[in-house]
């Protein structure tokens, strides 16, 4: 299983990537590793007692252009628990792209049930192993509503690198 390391301006998060159970995902989330694209971008939504979600905005609350879609690997068996680390998407159950959470408790109301618009649920495709203190320390931060966004952190919460420390 591959190992990414997220440096955050409050530390460091290492989550293990399970490419047996979501191949798709995880080959998503290593490409964009590569490409640096994740260099910059905030957690931009920040819920307490439920997750933090980031990869996609710039300061300023600027989307970053991403490449196509991926299908959504929801029914993979993987549940979305404290610590999971899953797919952001739209209403579109196969819209996911950059966007990842992590959650902060076990959300099971976010798993797959069924393969219909209400049931596809959020794809897990990964688990954080080290710097859970880190998730838990970016929950408190005090969120502010900013440019039409809902629960964003009053100080820029950035991602500064994301590494592949084990493929």
């Amino acid at each position: 299983m591959s190992k990414v390391k997220i440096s955050t301006t409050l530390g460091d998060i290492i989550v293990e990537l399970n490419d047996e159970k979501a191949p798709m995902g995880s080959e998503n989330f290593i490409h964009y590793v590569m490409e640096d694209f994740y260099k910059g971008t905030l957690f931009h939504r920040v819920i307490p007692n439920f997750m933090i979600q980031g990869g996609g905005l710039l300061p300023g609350m600027q989307d970053k252009p991403s490449g196509e879609p991926i299908e959504n690997e929801a029914d993979n068996g993987l549940k979305n628990v404290r610590g999971s680390l899953a797919y952001a998407r739209t209403r579109d159950p196969h819209s996911a792209t950059t966007q990842f959470f992590i959650n902060l408790k076990d959300n099971d109301f976010l798993d797959h049930t069924g393969k219909n618009m209400n049931g596809w649920g959020y794809a897990v495709f990964g688990q954080v192993i080290e710097g859970m203190d880190i998730v838990d320390a970016i929950a408190q931060v005090k969120t502010i509503n900013r440019s039409g966004h809902q629960d964003v952190p009053l100080e820029d919460i950035l991602i500064t690198q994301t590494t592949l420390i084990e493929a």
